[in-house]
């Protein structure tokens, strides 16, 4: 089998993972390297930049779970989360300067900006993430939900017909649920961002 089919399968398997999407656990291996990865060695370490990227992405991973249980715990800590998800998209950043096809960082930098009410960077990062993989199904979730946040639900909703086509039907749930939850769309605002086109 050549390496190509076989990351492919475990990219597939990533994806249908609920913990990998949601952040709710750190995946039980590193991510997968993506094709379009950097591959030269390092001299002074043996690693090629993605097996650095790769790591940079853990931490910041990490931060992110950790970020996540101080909100859900009986006494919330924003101001303690706020510095974890902050040091996540340093961390996130370093990956990038790695690897800038490290798609997953910027769906994670994404998902941290949104959560730090920062939506013009979440948006941003959500964004160029799918301009790198159109496919990512968690990213098209998290840039749905930051596109409703932020008032956009015609957006939200582009987003959402992207998941069905995807087949992506537990994050095409998540986002659905929270569109019907959200008031009406204002007919006499526009979206500010082109999400509807395939670029996105």
């Amino acid at each position: 089998m050549t390496a190509r089919p076989l990351l492919s399968l475990t990219l597939l398997a990533l994806l249908a993972t609920p913990s990998f999407a949601s952040f709710g656990s750190k995946p039980d291996t590193p991510p997968p390297s993506s094709p379009s990865s950097p591959s030269t060695e390092d001299a002074s370490n043996g690693k090629t930049p993605r097996q650095e990227a790769e790591k940079w992405y853990n931490d910041a991973y990490e931060d992110v779970t950790k970020a996540k249980d101080i909100l859900a715990s009986d006494k919330p800590d924003k101001k303690k989360s706020d510095k974890l998800f902050k040091r996540a998209i340093d961390r996130a950043t370093e990956a990038l300067k790695l690897d800038a096809s490290y798609y997953e960082c910027l769906n994670l930098q994404g998902f941290a900006y949104r959560k730090l009410g920062d939506y013009p960077k979440s948006l941003d990062a959500y964004a160029a993430c799918l301009r790198i993989e159109p496919d990512y199904a968690p990213a098209r979730e998290y840039y749905g939900q930051a596109l409703l946040e932020s008032g956009d639900r015609d957006g939200a909703e582009a987003q959402l017909a992207w998941l069905k086509r995807l087949k992506a039907d537990d994050l095409a749930k998540q986002l659905e649920t929270a569109i019907a939850a959200s008031p009406p769309a204002d007919k006499t605002a526009k979206s500010t961002n082109g999400t509807g086109s395939s670029q996105n």
